[in-house]
């Protein structure tokens, strides 16, 4: 096993930003009154933006002992009652399905009472001197900010707040409901609430308050942080991967990315999934968190490029994620849906392509994918419902192709394709964004770690089975559909996928001196699939040469155009590997 050199704290370096950041409520109190103190007035209202997971009371208690406002407002005080909220994002969220809802169009305002908006307006009104303090999600609803910050979190925080029954859904008090039911209507209300309020404020703010970390609050400058956004789209970055157990969850991630050994199993990695990254701007010292898509909102074109942008808009369409089943069980097997029916039924505009990239493989592993020749669809389904009720294992090998899976094989996966990663496994996952639209079709007879069966949508796999997608198709179109594209002085290139109905391209270089690479103004999205680093260049020195380990992924704005790979440290003349994805235009 090779020595961990994965950085998990991957971080941009903020331009001249050494002191544009300040820890501690004390020292954020006296940073606050500073400013407050310069301004000309006799009343200064600062506003406190808050996103959902925020815990907003603590935020309030902490700034209004120290500043001691003449007046402190709580915008969650003007919200409707938690039935009216109930009621207006009940059509988003369905009945009894425990996962999927349809994403909503509701904006924050209607969350909120308007008769109690304005006796909150008429109290800002009343106060001629000192300082007027509102906190909470929608403070800006209450009076205009002679001061704004906003305190952001990332969404991956929110949901271990969720688990551990800190935080409520928006405009409820709902700790003890099941963290999962809390995490589905985060997704389909209030984080779309919530970032269409955040998206305009982006310029606006004056300081950006992180409390991620509760014990170690940070206060940075409002311009800063736009600086170091700017900066990022300039260069290649990393955002903050995060580890999650799971049912059938493996070993290999402990080892090559210095994780807890005591722990059960790591199932998951998010290493660019920018929807729940984090992104750290580095002010010196001290470490800001920002959800990644704050750079999405505010820097689109430069990150995405026009054609993508102009496609997808402030969406970041490519996921690279890892599935370790390496000493752990086989991945339910699943379907995505298709682009039709995922708009029909939850209102996303794009669905679910993706493909299996493998890392690493034990003998024995291998990949269930596609249907098997000369199939009858009407028992493959009696087979399912049957398994449903336990009168019988589904039957998975009597109806999917299971291909044996090795080191750097790749497995396309278009949506509507059947498909499951066995045991003994390592998967680079690299799939559109929309991650969460999975359909179980049969989970093994196991429980998931809540020690409950997890959810299977049949009918909604059933009704996206491409039946057609059988042995000889997915042979000759899905399964290391490798050509050679190019090469030069110890490189070669070859096309990887994905299948032309799915959207993003992928491309593996083999190297072991310098590959001369250009993002043709899209994203580009690359990790090194072997050897220990390399390190990106630009040929023009646009930007610092910038280092790379093993397994770690990493993203180069469209804005960079031409770059260099080429190995570096203990790596330096072995080969190497990258698999690079970007949006076909």
């Amino acid at each position: 096993m090779r020595t961990p050199n994965y950085d998990k704290f991957p971080y941009v370096p903020v331009p001249n930003g050494e002191h544009g950041c300040v820890e501690g409520w004390v020292n954020i109190a006296n940073r606050l009154r500073k400013v407050i103190s310069q301004r000309a007035a006799n009343k200064i209202v600062l506003v406190v933006e808050c996103y959902i997971g925020v815990d907003e009371t603590s935020v309030l208690h902490e700034l209004q002992s120290r500043l001691e406002p003449a007046l402190t407002l709580h915008a969650a005080d003007s919200l409707h009652a938690p039935t009216a909220i109930d009621e207006l994002v009940k059509p988003f969220l369905g009945d009894d399905d425990p996962v999927f809802g349809f994403l909503c169009g509701l904006t924050l305002p209607q969350f909120f009472n308007a008769k109690k908006l304005e006796q909150f307006r008429a109290q800002v009104e009343i106060v001629t001197h000192g300082l007027v303090l509102i906190v909470g999600c929608g403070a800006s609803l209450v009076a205009e900010a002679d001061i704004l910050v906003y305190t952001d979190l990332a969404r991956w925080e929110g949901q271990l707040r969720y688990r551990r029954n800190e935080a409520s859904n928006l405009g409820v008090k709902n700790q003890t409901l099941a963290a999962s039911l809390q995490y589905k209507r985060a997704f389909f209300v209030d984080w779309r609430v919530c970032d269409r309020w955040k998206r305009p404020l982006i310029a606006k703010w004056d300081f950006v308050l992180d409390t991620n970390n509760p014990h170690e609050p940070k206060l940075a400058e409002g311009e800063a942080v736009r600086r170091g956004l700017r900066h990022a789209v300039t260069r290649p970055f990393r955002v903050v991967p995060f580890f999650d157990p799971a049912p059938w969850g493996g070993q290999w991630m402990k080892e090559v990315c210095d994780l807890d050994r005591g722990a059960k199993n790591y199932g998951w990695c998010f290493d660019c999934v920018p929807e729940e990254n984090s992104l750290l701007l580095g002010f010196g010292d001290l470490r800001l968190e920002l959800p990644s898509l704050d750079l999405v909102f505010d820097q689109p074109r430069a990150l995405l490029g026009e054609a993508v942008h102009a496609r997808f808009g402030d969406e970041f369409p490519i996921r690279f994620d890892f599935l370790d089943t390496m000493g752990g069980g086989n991945l339910s097997f699943q379907i995505h849906p298709l682009t039709e029916y995922i708009q029909q039924n939850f209102g996303m505009h794009y669905t679910q392509d993706e493909s299996y990239y493998l890392l690493d493989a034990r003998p024995g592993a291998s990949v269930y994918l596609g249907l098997k020749d000369g199939l009858n669809p009407a028992d493959m389904v009696r087979d399912l419902k049957r398994s449903q009720t336990c009168a019988a294992p589904f039957p998975t090998e009597k109806y999917a192709n299971q291909f044996p899976a090795k080191k750097h094989d790749h497995f396309l996966i278009p949506a509507g394709t059947v498909h499951c990663s066995g045991a003994e496994s390592m998967v680079l996952e690299i799939s559109a964004t929309p991650y969460i639209f999975t359909f179980k079709m049969w989970d093994w007879n196991r429980l998931g770690l809540d020690g409950k069966p997890r959810p299977i949508h049949l009918e909604h796999g059933i009704a996206n089975i491409q039946w057609d997608r059988t042995t000889s198709w997915t042979q000759r179109n899905l399964v290391n559909c490798f050509q050679p594209v190019a090469g030069g002085d110890g490189w070669r290139e070859e096309r990887t996928g994905l299948h032309e109905c799915e959207f993003i391209e992928t491309r593996r270089h083999w190297f072991t001196k310098t590959v001369p690479h250009d993002t043709g103004g899209g994203v580009n999205v690359i990790n090194l699939v072997e050897g220990e680093e390399a390190l990106v260049e630009s040929p023009t020195g646009a930007f610092e040469p910038f280092v790379i380990h093993y397994a770690e992924t990493f993203i180069i704005p469209a804005a960079v155009g031409l770059y260099t790979l080429r190995p570096h440290g203990v790596t330096n003349g072995r080969q190497c590997a990258t698999v690079k994805a970007y949006v076909r235009t």
